[in-house]
């Protein structure tokens, strides 16, 4: 999963970055209001941390553009994505700035000072509602996948993955059955500056067949790949 963090204060956003990509997000900061739009329209981003106060402007001015952008074409995938969840952090604690946030667009609201572990758990909770789901576990075949945790079962018996391994599994596993791209999995996994292999994601993927099975992941050549939404019929061309 990756996320943009648009705060200015280096010493947050820093903590910040700190705190997500332990949780094994792929992380972005900002600075400012311009750089945060031109960020979100050049890549995808699967979650917003967003300040209100900002050098060149109003944090909710931002929200309120992205919550305005065209309906995408059919077929077509615009940036940025105007319905990604997003979560304010402000210092701004009174009742009228919270109504104002979540009115404005905002899925969640956080007062600062706030502790890394609320942060990632509303966190979850957003992307989970964002994906449908309530469960906060990824149930697929004989496959358990905890995004709290950062645990894989299969048939009952714990799966060791790396962490852009998991990052990789619970990408496609949250878009199944949708066909990614490799530019949308290294998007997902990897941040403005990581350094990447040029094979980075073929070797996650290899991993992830030797360690969950070969019928897992499919590819779709020249495509990119999937994860089919019926585990009964992974096996099947």
């Amino acid at each position: 999963m990756r996320a943009l963090v648009v705060e200015d204060d280096p010493g947050i956003a820093s903590g910040l970055e700190q705190a997500l990509r332990r949780a094994g997000y792929a992380v972005d900061l900002c600075a400012t209001r311009d750089a945060a739009w031109l960020a979100l329209s050049v890549e995808p981003f699967d979650v917003l941390l967003l300040d209100l106060g900002l050098p060149d402007g109003e944090g909710l001015d931002l929200l309120a553009r992205l919550r305005q952008q065209p309906a995408p074409a059919a077929g077509r995938e615009t940036l940025p994505h105007k319905d990604m969840p997003v979560l304010i952090m402000t210092a701004r604690d009174g009742v009228s700035d919270r109504i104002g946030g979540l009115d404005g667009g905002a899925d969640d609201y956080l007062v600062k000072p706030f502790d890394a572990n609320e942060l990632l758990a509303r966190l979850r909770a957003m992307l989970r509602r964002a994906g449908g789901r309530s469960n906060p576990l990824i149930e697929h075949g004989d496959l358990v996948i905890d995004p709290a945790a950062h645990t894989v079962l299969r048939a009952g018996q714990p799966v060791v993955l790396g962490g852009k391994e998991f990052a990789l599994l619970l990408t496609l596993m949250q878009a199944r059955p949708q066909v990614l791209s490799r530019t949308r999995l290294v998007s997902a996994l990897y941040g403005f500056g990581e350094e990447l292999e040029s094979n980075a994601i073929e070797v996650h993927i290899h991993h992830l067949r030797r360690k969950l099975g070969e019928s897992l992941i499919k590819t779709v050549r020249g495509v990119g790949y999937f994860i089919a939404r019926d585990p009964a019929t992974a096996d099947k061309p």
